[in-house]
């Protein structure tokens, strides 16, 4: 991710070239995964709770809750955001996951991944790093944001009322790539608790470094 020295007319893409390279180095992490290694879940470890997949539908269904629900009126005022099912992927009642009576072959959810990925590579594309740092949009504050906050250099500001903090579109786009980064090293974890190796060199960035993060192994 580049620095703040960055100018404002530049294209946010500037900002996280790591979108472009993100959804390969998702996929070829759960490549060849059977039904049962993608079903795996365990009461042992936090991470374990969710299984392999539904981890990717996570993984696909926040950066279109971030994207369409939370910054929607924002960056697609005309609603030409080009996602057909806003419910299944978004609103599901599926705790923060996308509709799995939909969503539930590995397929499926790659395909929707790749969706909510180049979504994001559109935003960056069409929005200058002015407009990133710009416009702000006041988010719930819980109490694990206290921890992951210290992986943001700027950003994101406590209100009056510390259960809300203004956040940037940039601190944004930087908050969904340490997720998507942070719950790809649970599905190496998970793997590893089936005997099985990682494939993709997880980058140093996110959540997961951050001082206090269970980092916990099988």
């Amino acid at each position: 991710m580049t620095q703040q020295s960055t100018g404002d007319n530049a294209p946010g893409a500037t900002l996280f070239p790591e979108y472009a390279t993100l959804y390969d180095l998702i996929a070829a992490e759960v490549e060849g995964l059977s039904d049962a290694q993608l079903d795996f879940e365990s009461d042992q470890w936090g991470w374990s709770a969710w299984s392999v997949r539904r981890q990717l539908s996570h993984m696909a269904s926040l950066v279109y809750r971030w994207m369409l629900l939370r910054w929607g009126d924002t960056l697609f005022p005309g609603g030409d955001h080009g996602v057909d099912d806003i419910e299944g992927v978004a609103q599901s009642t599926y705790d923060r996951r996308m509709d799995e009576g939909r969503y539930w072959e590995l397929a499926a959810i790659l395909t929707q991944l790749r969706g909510a990925t180049d979504l994001a590579q559109r935003v960056l594309r069409d929005r200058n790093v002015g407009f990133l740092r710009g416009n702000t949009f006041v988010m719930d504050f819980n109490p694990q944001w206290d921890l992951m906050i210290k992986a943001h250099p700027g950003g994101i500001t406590r209100l009056s009322d510390e259960t809300k903090a203004d956040i940037t579109l940039e601190a944004t786009m930087r908050h969904m790539y340490f997720e998507e980064i942070t719950h790809l090293y649970n599905i190496q974890r998970l793997k590893r608790a089936q005997g099985l190796s990682a494939v993709s060199e997880l980058p140093r960035v996110g959540y997961w470094v951050v001082d206090g993060w269970d980092t916990s192994e099988p």
